[in-house]
């Protein structure tokens, strides 16, 4: 007997699968870079099907709900045709095209059977702000089916109030992490050195490598070598950050990676665009970021995390922003002097087994 197609199901609530694929400007989209917003993920079998001119004209008809604010839409198609024929290609603001021609995309979101070949079932899927599901809506070849979930979609909250409120991101806010004259003696050190660019980690082809691409990330870094403030630097974060994520988090750290001062110039547009510290397998160990404002002179250069919001923080000389690695993050484009900050990751002995095992995938 031929065993029925299984197809994945996703309901009001569940968590939304990330994935990377193809697109018409990146090789290598990942999904989930997006969040901070509404999401709209458009599963097609073609974009030339009846499915797929009609969920395409009723966005076109509601064109102005995605404008990378409020909302964006995905449309991953599954006809490798689309991608031949560069169809239905990006619209930007707020729309973007997905080759899904291996129906990778499709497959999670249910769209497709999990295994084998089966029927493909079209329908949109509305996201919220934190990846989780809104709405799962099939569509047919009515503009009717679309332009209904569209409906409910314009109706939605804000993105920061999609919960029905403002919500508080989950880090910890400390003060007091490194005194004056500490701070003062890091950024000595970042000045007597002179910061060289530094760049980003991305996984190709199954390897972990530096990549520098200066839209998504202007910073310039000095690693602390001086045994004494090495040392200075290890007591404070002992003393003063490990308890505070033992009693939030009831995590236990045992172990910092790089002493890494980073100063973003807004001279050079200092910033970085949102991403995630832990997504490659270079990274993967790595559990909680810190970051220590060592100056308060400067405009802009706020840490940000787009899934619970714009609201920015910008912590006091020697205050830390502490979070789990895998939120995503962003610091906004500085806009006057200097931002220096001491940056580290925290891990475990766990989490140091895995960096073990992952290291045959750092590029040389």
């Amino acid at each position: 007997m031929q065993r029925m197609p299984s197809y994945l199901r996703l309901d009001a609530g569940d968590p939304a699968p990330t994935f990377v694929q193809r697109s018409p400007s990146n090789p290598r989209y990942t999904f989930d870079t997006a969040a901070g917003r509404y999401l709209v993920l458009a599963l097609l079998p073609g974009a030339e099907t009846p499915e797929g001119h009609a969920a395409l004209g009723a966005v076109a008809a509601r064109r102005g709900l995605f404008d990378d604010r409020f909302a964006s839409l995905f449309v991953a198609t599954a006809d490798a045709a689309d991608e031949a024929a560069g169809r239905p290609g990006n619209s930007l603001p707020g729309i973007r095209c997905l080759w899904d021609g291996d129906r990778t995309v499709a497959r999670l979101y249910g769209a497709a059977p999990a295994e084998g070949e089966g029927t493909f079932l079209p329908r949109l899927v509305v996201i919220d702000p934190t990846m989780r599901v809104i709405e799962v809506a099939p569509l047919s070849g009515d503009a009717a089916d679309a332009g209904a979930a569209l409906d409910r979609l314009a109706r939605l909250p804000p993105p920061e109030r999609f919960a029905g409120f403002e919500i508080q991101a989950p880090v910890l806010f400390l003060p007091r992490v490194f005194e004056p004259d500490l701070c003062a003696l890091l950024i000595a050190a970042y000045e007597a050195q002179g910061g060289e660019v530094s760049g980003f980690m991305r996984e190709e082809g199954g390897r972990t490598v530096g990549v520098h691409d200066q839209r998504h990330k202007s910073r310039r870094d000095v690693t602390v070598t001086d045994p004494a403030l090495v040392a200075a630097i290890n007591d404070r974060i002992r003393r003063r950050v490990v308890p505070e994520i033992a009693k939030a988090h009831q995590f236990r750290v045992t172990r910092m990676e790089r002493y890494l001062i980073g100063c973003y110039d807004a001279g050079e547009g200092g910033h970085f665009a949102p991403h995630r510290d832990n997504t490659t397998p270079g990274t993967a160990h790595r559990r909680f970021a810190v970051s220590v404002n060592l100056n308060d002179d400067f405009e802009g250069g706020e840490v940000s995390f787009p899934e619970y919001g714009p609201r920015g923080l910008k912590a006091p000389p020697g205050g830390a922003v502490v979070f789990s690695c895998s939120l995503l993050h962003a610091v906004s484009r500085v806009t006057r002097g200097r931002r220096y900050a001491f940056l580290p990751f925290l891990y475990d002995e766990a989490a140091a087994a895995v960096r073990d095992a992952n290291r045959g995938s750092l590029s040389a």
